[in-house]
């Protein structure tokens, strides 16, 4: 399938989490029984370019095909014009990708701070804590049950890729507590036939920042998939933060943006 490297290694993910893709044309619909709460879990993709500024069309058909659903979520596979989105209310956002053929560069690992793959349950509950109160911290989303159950669905289904060996999920912690986190997912080959390494969630608690530890960690995590084969490696971040500049550091290049709508 054609698409941006972005969404062709989100796609990846979400097929080996479990998640089913449903190829209808000119769109793909993404289900994760799993985990119903996940918004980019749950979702239409549009791959027909010229469908992009369909705004009302493809809403219609996501409440039809999601009906008990709270969010709206909806990929698009090139920039749209903003407008038929905005008369919706629903803003067009970009995340930009990026990606390198050549090993990322590694920091050394920060003073005072144990760097693990994450396995045992503690670990997982963890960096599910941590995951939480970031949200909290934010207010990204409600902070109530059903993101709760939403990121614990997600640990789990990110242990058992861990399991299978497809992916690696790293923790830095003091102590107990992991303060900084990121997983890498193995996403198969691309059109030239590279093993393609796709990065997940890259975060790290505020009082924790500017350390090096995601430096460290991305490196960490990238030669894990060397070892497997990974040729190359692709990660997003929001289009408006500042953490590309260390992505842009550590070797990654600008490659594409990532198109979507949505509301909580």
């Amino acid at each position: 399938m054609d698409l941006p490297p972005g969404w062709l290694t989100d796609i990846a993910v979400l097929r080996l989490s479990g998640a089913s893709i449903e190829d209808r044309g000119d769109h793909l619909v993404v289900t994760s029984p799993d985990n119903p709460g996940y918004h980019w879990g749950n979702f239409l993709l549009v791959t027909d370019p010229q469908a992009r500024n369909d705004a009302s069309r493809w809403v219609e058909l996501f409440r039809a095909t999601f009906p008990d659903a709270r969010h709206v979520s909806i990929g698009l596979p090139a920039e749209p014009e903003p407008e038929p989105w905005a008369a919706l209310d629903l803003p067009v956002t970009s995340d930009q990708v990026m990606s390198t053929t050549a090993l990322p560069v590694q920091r050394q690992e920060p003073d005072g701070y144990s760097i693990h793959q994450l396995l045992t349950p503690a670990q997982w509950a963890a960096a599910a804590a941590a995951d939480i109160a970031e949200n909290a911290r934010t207010g990204e989303e409600p902070n109530d049950a059903s993101y709760r159950d939403f990121t614990m669905a997600r640990m789990r289904s990110r242990a058992e890729l861990s399991e299978r060996g497809e992916a690696a999920f790293l923790g830095a912690f003091v102590g107990d507590e992991c303060v900084s986190n990121l997983g890498i997912v193995l996403c198969g080959q691309d059109a030239q036939g590279r093993v393609v390494a796709r990065y997940q969630s890259v975060q790290t608690a505020v009082d924790h920042r500017r350390r090096g530890l995601a430096g460290h960690l991305v490196g960490v995590a990238a030669r894990w998939a060397a070892d497997r084969g990974a040729q190359r490696w692709v990660i997003a971040t929001e289009s408006d933060n500042p953490a590309g500049r260390l992505y842009r550091s550590l070797g990654f290049s600008p490659d594409s943006r990532s198109w979507q709508v949505e509301r909580s």
